[in-house]
């Protein structure tokens, strides 16, 4: 087999994977308003691909031709050709897309619910749309006469415009062009005044379009067309050598940077009259290889992920409320449960306020010496951070790594960082050079006459937004194997010249990698043996070419593997001579699966891996990554069963291939698995069964 037909491009596959999401909006079977968000989490996915990894192959263009074999090497083509790939794909996931948001509106015809445009409004809704334009919408809004300028304007990435053609039935005034940015700050939908049981809402580029005869009411125009376009820009920072600056100015210049980053993508509007895109396309000097994608009416659908529920139950999930952990109970000591017996918490199907209430007793608790966290993405009103903010007011020696460069978070988390340093928390910014992207806390504790240490790992970021839709897992201990080693880490942080032995942690970038493939080779060698050997990897991304040839090779000396990959898999499964006993499976559902776990038989005497690292180049050789040990054998057990119920899903899995065309599994309607529910089911009968 070609070496190249081993490997499946990265940005392919996550393509495929971003099908997966619009195949959710396509599921029938989900509430109306749901399949509308899994639109708006397609589009703001594709941002991001743009702006981040389509930028990157496009910067691979700009290198000579001697690197360019090395780039070839590393994305398995010529950095053209990945373009071009990605250019028809993503056209005709744009039709996909437009298709099902046609759909969608039908079924929402058959609730009552009804969009309409600025063409469509009765004398009623007019006079409603006006009012709301003169006193919401013309205040902020931004128009440029293109004929006034000396050179076409600079389009903010994240932005849409309306390219607006103005004309009159008089020949002696001359055709003009205008541009309109759509205000990002007013919500894009209208909810219009019902008319019985009929609801109606307008798009707020559709308002800007009503009243075009208002805003440039000074003009002798009497015909106004506007079609959306929109610019991607490469987001990725740029940081300089100046050492005179500090790490965080030098952050903070490259994020208002940001906004001028060179095109990655132009979408318009497909029904935009030839002369108008062309006229837009010289100026702006853009040309294929800045991806000219043709869309459709409106763009920036990931504001559908705020679509309106006008209170309709029917038409959204059921809420899945999360549960309190059985062991926690009201008016009682955390610590006192941590140290009694290890705890599993599981988010979003428990709650996240357990950690930060743990957190909040940590910041009062007379016995409490210090808190160390890192912390790599917080939510906008954290309270977690407004925790950490308390204990320090309280006397406690708080200490917080924060990673600046935590992509599209710089501006939040420099924000918090200087709140911090304000009230006395010493505040460091990670590791030159390596982004600190593991989720690990430390509080250290007076005991009697010994200071204990608690520690927390965890696969997600302690943020109490993601909690509520990434499926994650975080291990609160006090077992001095894990905090002993979770406390080495800090003092690296501290001393990063210095160190350290991990018998139980696993860390990047110096162990992750080799630990393993140690731990493959292990099965491997059990396998030869005659032993049981199998491997159970779930993961978000499996990209990392020398851990796949191992994973091949384990797989040909007939080693088990499942994977359970919900993003990029680049291994290509179940391939006769290459991968004939590994078997991978994506599930997108309701929340994003995010937790990382490991299992390995280890000839019957099972190891447990909780981590926040992908197995991804960079998770494993460029950030500091840790991955724990589960050693308590009831947690192991809550593991496997998360991970069995998962491998049976029949509902939402689909199954990887070479072919990416993410088929679902076979679905038995007589025996349904759905595997988040399935879960969320387990952990409420077992909080049940132990409350008896």
């Amino acid at each position: 087999m070609a070496k190249q037909k081993k490997i499946i491009n990265r940005e392919i596959s996550w393509l495929s994977f971003n099908h997966r999401v619009l195949q959710e909006a396509a599921d029938v079977s989900l509430p109306l308003i749901e399949r509308m968000k899994f639109l708006g989490i397609f589009s703001n996915n594709l941002d991001e691909f743009f702006k981040v990894r389509v930028a990157t192959v496009k910067r691979m263009m700009d290198y000579d031709r001697n690197v360019s074999r090395d780039m070839r090497k590393m994305i398995g083509d010529k950095p053209k050709n990945v373009l071009k790939q990605i250019q028809k794909i993503v056209i005709d996931h744009q039709v996909q897309f437009q298709r099902i948001y046609q759909g969608i509106i039908k079924e929402l015809e058959k609730e009552n619910i009804f969009f309409i445009n600025e063409t469509q409004l009765n004398a009623r809704q007019s006079e409603f749309v006006k009012r709301y334009f003169d006193q919401h919408i013309n205040p902020v809004l931004s128009v440029i006469m293109l004929h006034n300028v000396d050179s076409f304007p600079y389009l903010k990435d994240k932005a849409i415009y309306l390219a607006t053609k103005l004309t009159s039935r008089d020949d002696s005034v001359k055709t003009e062009y205008a541009l309109i940015e759509i205000p990002g700050n007013i919500s894009r939908f209208l909810v219009l005044p019902a008319d019985g049981q009929r609801k109606y809402l307008i798009i707020l580029d559709d308002v800007i379009r009503f009243c075009l005869k208002d805003v440039f009411t000074i003009f002798r125009f009497d015909k106004f067309e506007a079609y959306a376009i929109k610019i991607t820009r490469d987001a990725e920072l740029d940081v300089d050598n100046d050492l005179s600056q500090s790490f965080i100015e030098k952050i903070s210049v490259s994020v208002s940077r940001r906004n001028k980053g060179q095109p990655v993508r132009f979408v318009y509007d497909r029904a935009i009259p030839e002369d108008m895109i062309g006229y837009i396309i010289e100026e702006m000097n853009l040309d294929d290889e800045d991806n000219l994608i043709p869309g459709g009416r409106y763009h920036n659908f990931k504001d559908f992920m705020e679509f309106p529920d006008f209170k309709m139950p029917h038409l959204v999930n059921r809420p899945c409320t999360p549960m309190h952990h059985w062991r926690i109970q009201p008016n009682s000591s955390i610590f006192d449960v941590i140290a009694s017996k290890d705890l599993l918490l599981h988010y979003p199907y428990q709650r996240f306020m357990d950690f930060i209430n743990w957190l909040r007793e940590a910041a009062i608790d007379p016995r409490v010496v210090s808190i160390k966290i890192t912390l790599y993405r917080v939510a906008k009103n954290s309270r977690v951070i407004n925790a950490l903010i308390n204990a320090a007011r309280n006397g406690k020696d708080v200490t917080v790594i924060i990673e600046l460069q935590a992509r599209f978070d710089e501006k939040s988390n420099i924000y918090w960082a200087r709140k911090m340093e304000e009230v006395g928390v010493r505040v460091l910014f990670g590791i030159r050079g390596l982004k600190v992207h593991c989720k690990l806390i430390l509080i250290s504790r007076r005991e009697g006459r010994t200071l204990v240490n608690y520690a927390g790992i965890s696969t997600g970021n302690f943020h109490e937004g993601n909690a509520k839709v990434y499926s994650d897992t975080t291990l609160l201990t006090r077992d001095k194997r894990i905090s002993s080693e979770v406390k080495k880490v800090f003092l690296f942080f501290d001393n990063s010249f210095k160190s350290f032995v991990y018998k139980s942690l696993i860390l990047s970038p110096n162990y992750t990698r080799r630990r393993f493939t140690s731990l493959i080779d292990n099965e491997i060698k059990n396998k030869v043996a005659g032993h049981n050997a199998w491997i159970i990897v779930k993961t978000n991304s499996l990209v990392d070419k020398d851990i796949i040839k191992k994973l091949y090779q384990a797989s040909n000396a007939g080693v088990d593997i499942r994977l359970i990959i919900r993003g990029v898999c680049s291994l290509v499964p179940n391939e006769p001579g290459l991968s004939e006993n590994i078997r991978a499976i994506s599930i997108v559902d309701t929340f994003l699966e995010h937790s990382r776990i490991f299992i390995f038989c280890n000839n019957n005497r099972n190891r447990y891996f909780i981590s926040s690292a992908d197995w991804m180049s960079r998770n494993l050789d460029h950030r500091i990554e840790v991955t724990a040990p589960v050693y308590d054998k009831d947690l192991q057990d809550e593991l496997r069963t998360q991970i069995e119920m998962q491998w049976r899903d029949n509902v939402k899995a689909r199954i990887l291939n070479r072919d990416q065309d993410n088929q679902y599994r076979a679905d038995d309607e007589n025996s349904r698995i759905r595997s988040q529910i399935e879960f969320y089911n387990y952990l409420s009968g077992k909080a049940s069964k132990e409350n008896q």
